[in-house]
């Protein structure tokens, strides 16, 4: 026996519940010669004549009437499985995980996340910040956010956050006053410096940038860590020149705490982006905050 169509068994339903080919045909956008050919489709399948025709009325054989009782209640389950697909793909549902700079977690997403979950309650946000340059992909993350010096040719970015950062470098007036106040980045040799270290790998080079000319200093002190607290505090305590993001480091220089090292050399560049695999299926959860990331950035211009 041929595999009957699933769609050639809805049409006979629909031909059955109405007693009528046209009737049936208006109802679901069709023809009659369709809806006919359907049910001729059906028959042949399975082998048996499920309709009696004549010029005036269409009524059901045993045979009809037996896979129509049977058939009902497994299209009304389709048509509802169906129905909640379509919900699951309007409001999407499941788990989104990200992994992003610690800078990303502290500055960029609090205001974001309450904003995209407000929207999609379905979505459950795993976020992890880490500053590693691992395959986030590899380690089961959906995505990452990282800096464009960071990012590989093969993936697709969405801006996210400020598109244009600082670098800044800035210590105690203690400490100023004891070792002096250097003018030159070269001048940084020789000084305390306080800096980030990346979870496997090395301190970076501290970069400086003016009138087109880029000085790269690798920062040498009496600390290094991961921990921005532990950085801060270090500085405020004058244990040297600390540099890294001025989102992290404004507040503490508007302040007062911390005064503004070399301000005339201060690197900009350009900000951070969520980025995931071109050419491969994007899941509901994070489509859905591809695209809030794109709203807010309308909202943001407009």
């Amino acid at each position: 026996m041929a595999t009957p169509d699933l769609g050639d068994i809805a049409l006979f339903a629909a031909v059955a519940e109405a007693r009528n080919f046209r009737l049936a045909a208006r109802r679901h956008g069709g023809s009659a010669s369709a809806m006919s050919a359907a049910v001729r489709r059906l028959e042949s399948a399975i082998g048996a004549t499920l309709l009696n025709r004549t010029t005036r009325s269409v009524t059901l054989t045993d045979a009809g009437q037996a896979l129509l009782d049977r058939v009902t209640p497994a299209l009304a389950e389709i048509g509802t499985a169906l129905g909640r697909a379509g919900d699951l793909a309007r409001t999407p549902t499941g788990s989104l995980r990200l992994n992003v700079p610690t800078i990303v977690a502290r500055h960029i997403l609090p205001p974001l996340v309450p904003r995209f979950l407000a929207l999609h309650p379905g979505i459950r946000m795993e976020i992890v910040a880490e500053d590693s340059f691992i395959d986030v992909l590899a380690a089961g993350f959906d995505a990452g956010v990282r800096y464009d010096e960071r990012l590989a040719r093969d993936v697709v970015a969405i801006p996210i956050g400020p598109r244009h950062q600082r670098y800044v470098a800035a210590a105690a007036k203690s400490y100023l006053a004891a070792h002096g106040t250097p003018k030159h980045p070269r001048e940084l040799v020789g000084h305390q410096m306080i800096s980030h270290r990346f979870l496997h790998a090395a301190a970076l080079a501290w970069e400086f940038e003016k009138n087109g000319r880029t000085v790269k200093v690798r920062p040498e002190g009496p600390v290094s860590s991961s921990s921005f607290e532990i950085q801060l505090a270090a500085a405020r305590a004058g244990l040297g020149i600390a540099a890294g993001f001025e989102d992290d480091w404004g507040e503490a220089i508007r302040r007062g705490e911390l005064q503004p090292v070399l301000a005339d050399w201060w690197a900009a560049f350009p900000g951070p982006s969520l980025y995931f695999p071109s050419g491969r299926h994007i899941r509901a959860p994070l489509r859905a905050f591809v695209d809030f990331l794109k709203s807010e950035r309308r909202r943001g211009a407009s």
